[in-house]
């Protein structure tokens, strides 16, 4: 489904907000692992936000563990509310958008492609 304009707006804009907040202001041990904010699409009728996040886990590990992918979400389900009044505090809205987070997967997708073209380019060099 195409986003509009205005959605793709609102949805960068939620992305900054969170971002922003989740790198000065929320301080939940289950955010200890590296978590980003990666996308937020916004329903056609603005009242809901899904926030796509990626969480990168323990420095040698090459991808988190599905108890920090749940931590994670957790923690961004104990700050909704917080996040919530912030984004329609600074974007001057009445209604903010019900947010629903989900675990994007595409970064830890692409360090494993990576590892198979790295592991093919091994074999060809022979």
């Amino acid at each position: 489904m195409k986003k509009s304009y205005r959605q793709g707006r609102i949805g960068e804009e939620i992305k900054k907000i969170v971002s922003e907040m989740l790198l000065y202001e929320l301080k939940d041990p289950g955010l200890g692992n590296m978590a980003s904010v990666t996308d937020v699409e916004v329903s056609a009728d603005g009242a809901y936000a899904t926030v796509y996040i990626s969480v990168m886990g323990d420095l040698k590990a090459d991808a988190a563990t599905d108890e920090e992918k749940k931590a994670a979400l957790d923690a961004f389900g104990r700050a909704k509310g917080l996040l919530r009044k912030e984004i329609g505090s600074k974007m001057k809205i009445r209604h903010a958008p019900e947010l629903n987070f989900k675990i994007d997967a595409s970064g830890e997708y692409g360090r494993r492609m990576e590892r198979v073209f790295e592991s093919l380019r091994g074999e060809t060099e022979d």
